[in-house]
């Protein structure tokens, strides 16, 4: 008999976790403790953009969804740099061919959640996890709509509900040795908005993701598909300039208008928006473990949350459901060698991406518009283009390889960074950097 399962938490991992559960013949059923999203009108708050990469693409493809997610993708082939003095810049992402996507939060939820349905799976909306009985697997859910609380009994529980798990934090309180580590960062960020122009025209590049990198703080800019731009600013909570210090609309426009010219320009509701929309935290979390026998896991953001400068928040978590599906299928629904395994392969991967993607939050707000780092970039693309099977570049490890781990990705990406920074010393660099002496130079490091 097939065991059944609950998730906890119907954002986009759970979603897609219950639809490959459900194609291996489980019965699953999904408690959220937020309203139907797909009820509510889109006023009821902008949908942030994501940027859908391979691994998050790979996974998708798997259970037959990613032709209607291209429908509402956009190709993002690489970064748009808008400098200080108005000047701009174009940043390939990878080679020809290779890019992101931007997709809005909302759609791809949305869609989930239906093919989740499509595939039998029951959702149940207002529904907080109070407490989980290990003894007895019973969850205790309060629904916050009807003001009463109820039991659910099931064979096997998946904690999918976010970075602020109410499923981690009971299995976290009733564990003996369970290791938590969360770390904020001393910047918050708030979503803004270019508005399309007329008949849907989009007033910058379509197909870029566009960065204003400015030493401690960014503007980046996301395309959607009516000819917007979700815009996300990434500031110091604190000193100056800082949200702290931005006390009026005034100021904060004034503080546009210097920084962020040509963004501004084009933010006819910069001083509402600014004011009106939450300014949020960023937090990174680690812990272990994650399982509890074959009862109990963590995934996704429950188990690992990463702060958004990689974009692989969404990828990393949809990737953890496309390798429980592979050990399903490789251990024949034995969940005890299912779990553990799952716990050893993405544990040390959820740890690397949460460092690479701290790490890439100084190169895309300050080390984007530094000579000396683009020089790099520039001898790293020329010695892939000439041997791809000796070099890749730590950026298109993680984007464009699903086939390599995460945690392969940072240790390759340490080492190639070790080997550029002794190259980028070499005297007369700037004008040598494509010569047959600094190619043999990279070659001998290699070998080493």
């Amino acid at each position: 008999m097939q065991k059944e399962i609950t998730i906890i938490g119907a954002g986009l991992v759970g979603s897609l976790l219950s639809i490959y559960l459900s194609k291996q013949n489980y019965k699953v059923k999904i408690y959220e403790r937020r309203p139907d999203m797909r009820k509510l009108s889109m006023s009821a708050g902008r949908s942030i953009n994501l940027a859908l990469s391979d691994r998050g693409i790979k996974a998708l493809e798997e259970v037959g969804i990613m032709d209607e997610i291209r429908k509402i993708a956009i190709p993002m082939h690489g970064r748009q740099l808008h400098h200080a003095d108005g000047t701009s810049g174009y940043q390939p992402y990878g080679k020809d061919g290779q890019f992101i996507n931007s997709v809005s939060r909302g759609d791809l939820n949305r869609t989930l959640m239906n093919l989740a349905e499509q595939n039998n799976v029951e959702i149940y909306f207002n529904e907080t996890c109070k407490n989980i009985d290990w003894k007895k697997n019973e969850i205790h859910f309060t629904n916050t709509e009807k003001n009463n609380t109820h039991l659910a009994k099931q064979d096997l529980i998946f904690g999918s509900d976010g970075a602020f798990s109410a499923a981690r934090l009971t299995h976290q309180l009733q564990h003996d040795r369970f290791q938590y580590e969360q770390y904020y960062i001393d910047f918050g960020y708030k979503e803004l908005t270019i508005p399309a122009g007329a008949n849907g025209t989009f007033l910058m590049e379509k197909n870029a993701l566009h960065i204003w990198p400015r030493g401690n703080y960014m503007l980046i800019a996301l395309p959607n598909i009516d000819g917007s731009f979700t815009c996300t600013l990434f500031f110091p909570f604190e000193g100056e300039p800082s949200f702290q210090s931005l006390k009026t609309p005034e100021q904060a426009r004034a503080l546009f208008n210097k920084v962020f010219a040509d963004a501004s320009a084009l933010m006819p509701h910069l001083e509402k928006e600014f004011f009106n929309n939450a300014t949020s935290s960023l937090v990174t979390v680690k812990c272990y473990p994650w399982i509890r026998e074959d009862k109990f896991a963590l995934i996704g953001d429950a188990a690992h949350a990463i702060v958004p400068f990689f974009g692989q928040g969404m990828n990393c978590g949809f990737e953890d459901c496309s390798v429980l599906n592979q050990l399903i299928n490789k251990h024949q629904h034995n969940w005890n060698g299912i779990l553990n395994e799952y716990q050893s392969l993405r544990k040390p991967d959820g740890d690397a991406i949460a460092t690479l993607a701290l790490n890439n939050f100084v190169e895309m707000r300050d080390k984007v518009a530094d000579p000396v780092f683009l020089l790099q970039k520039k001898i790293e693309a020329h010695f892939n283009a000439k041997h791809p099977d000796k070099w890749t570049p730590a950026y298109s490890l993680v984007t464009f390889s699903p086939e390599v781990r995460y945690s392969e990705a940072l240790s390759r990406g340490n080492k190639q960074q070790a080997i550029m920074d002794e190259v980028m010393q070499t005297k007369d660099i700037e004008s040598i950097w494509d010569s047959e002496e600094v190619e043999k130079m990279i070659l001998s490091k290699i070998s080493k």
